[in-house]
């Protein structure tokens, strides 16, 4: 990777970039004047349609339709920023908001400005209290420079901006359950229709935009630069850049930005370094906890891109690759994932409740010797009842990821159940050893 493939994070650790004064120097809000003062409302979603930038927190929906949907007119229209980062292997938000504040509030701004939103707002995962408070003082930055607030710029726009701490749920970044939790109620996944972007459907009951920080901090270089010059890095189908979160058992984790289309192989090993010397990547998550493992034998050399990933049986997701190399036992794996999406269910969909609990029990038994034939086709069967039967994807981002480890590693899992079964028969047989010499003996009869 070169520094020319670099947008997002280009120059990330510069002194000073979360302010305002650095963020201008550098040709901060340049996007935001030519979208505000040289375009029309309609003109700029254009460019971001073009672009076909699909959203980066995971469904990877086009931005542009989804922004299309947004009915213009006598309704007040919302601009809604998912930045409830909270899965597993994601922090790649988190650098963004805390170290280049500024460029998500453009962002944000000019899609709000393409739907003609009343407001905007950030809901920030509840743990995020550093770069809430980075945030709220970006957010401030921009209000007394006139980029948020009344008459934005002198074209009579007027927009508020509010940034929202979330409650600590796992379930509120799901788009509904969000709504839910911004409009103080508890964060339940809502049926759909209505959709955010109908009314009806969105911050209190207005037409509302819902994207992910990293697909936000995308549009200024598209409004900057243009189409052609975003569409050069990518793929035809997933175009521009993607910051990936690597973790696991690699040397170098952490966020790199890459073009949409480079190997799997090219990140793990090229930017991230590899697994430890002398292993060997057993399997990795490409787009999360939430995603289908891949072996490495099948999934290295695969192009890290939506539908290469698609068609793999996997999922791109947020980006966040998690790595597991052949020292590491894949049944504890399984089981803290599976714990982790019962402790978060919201116990709204009975599938979800019942399977996340389920999974946990069956997985304890397998990981304490005391599984049965019974229970490995057990555990497979829940992970498939749970798959589409939810009114959001919490119960099926586990059971993609342990329903394929399952079904790829089915052998270590029964392996592992019978070396925790035959150390337990072991542990016995040592107890009992000295209670049977120490007792008396009868003698001839």
């Amino acid at each position: 990777m070169t520094e020319t493939n670099l947008r997002l994070l280009k120059d990330i650790d510069e002194p000073g970039l979360h302010t305002i004064d650095v963020y201008e120097r550098r040709g901060g809000y340049s996007a935001l004047r030519r979208a505000v003062t040289e375009l029309e409302p309609d003109e700029v979603l254009e460019q971001i349609s073009e672009a076909e930038l699909l959203g980066r927190g995971g469904a990877a929906f086009a931005m542009g339709m989804k922004a299309g949907f947004v009915p213009k007119g006598d309704t007040d229209n919302y601009m809604l920023v998912n930045a409830d980062e909270s899965e597993p292997g994601a922090f790649k938000d988190r650098v963004l908001m805390q170290k280049t504040p500024h460029l998500l509030i453009e962002g944000c701004l000019i899609a709000a400005r393409a739907i003609d939103a009343v407001q905007a707002i950030i809901y920030i995962r509840g743990e995020y209290e550093h770069q809430a408070d980075i945030l709220e003082r970006a957010v401030a930055e921009a209000y007394e420079r006139g980029y948020v607030g009344k008459d934005i710029l002198g074209t009579g726009w007027d927009l508020e901006f509010v940034v929202h701490r979330g409650a600590g749920a796992y379930i509120a970044g799901e788009e509904m359950a969000l709504l839910d939790s911004l409009e103080g109620k508890r964060a339940h996944p809502r049926m759909k229709p209505p959709y955010p972007a109908n009314v009806g459907g969105g911050v209190y009951q207005g037409p509302t935009l819902v994207n992910n920080v990293e697909t936000l901090c995308n549009v200024p270089y598209i409004i900057n630069f243009g189409v052609e010059e975003y569409r050069k890095l990518g793929t035809e189908q997933s175009t521009g850049t993607k910051v990936v979160s690597v973790s696991g058992n690699v040397r170098r984790p952490g966020n790199y930005e890459v073009p949409m289309g480079v190997t799997c192989r090219e990140i793990i090993y090229g930017l991230a370094g590899g697994p430890p010397e002398g292993r060997e990547v057993k399997c990795f998550l490409p787009g999360g906890s939430s995603s289908p493992a891949l072996t490495g034998d099948e999934g290295l050399d695969l192009r890290f891109d939506f539908e290469t990933l698609e068609a793999a049986g996997s999922m791109l997701g947020s980006g966040s690759v998690i790595v597991v190399d052949d020292s590491q036992p894949l049944v504890p794996f399984a089981l803290r994932l599976a714990e982790f999406y019962r402790h978060e269910s919201c116990g709204k969909c009975v599938p979800c409740r019942e399977g996340t609990n389920w999974t946990v029990k069956m997985l304890e038994r397998i990981d304490s010797g005391e599984a049965t034939p019974m229970d490995f086709e057990l555990l497979a069967q829940v992970q498939t009842n749970i798959i589409g039967n939810c009114l959001c994807l919490l119960g099926d981002s586990m059971a993609m990821a342990v329903g394929s480890m399952l079904e790829k590693f089915r052998d270590e899992f029964e392996r592992h159940a019978e070396e925790a079964r035959a150390r337990n028969e072991a542990a016995l047989v040592e107890q009992s050893a000295p209670e049977l010499a120490a007792a008396p003996s009868i003698g001839p009869m």
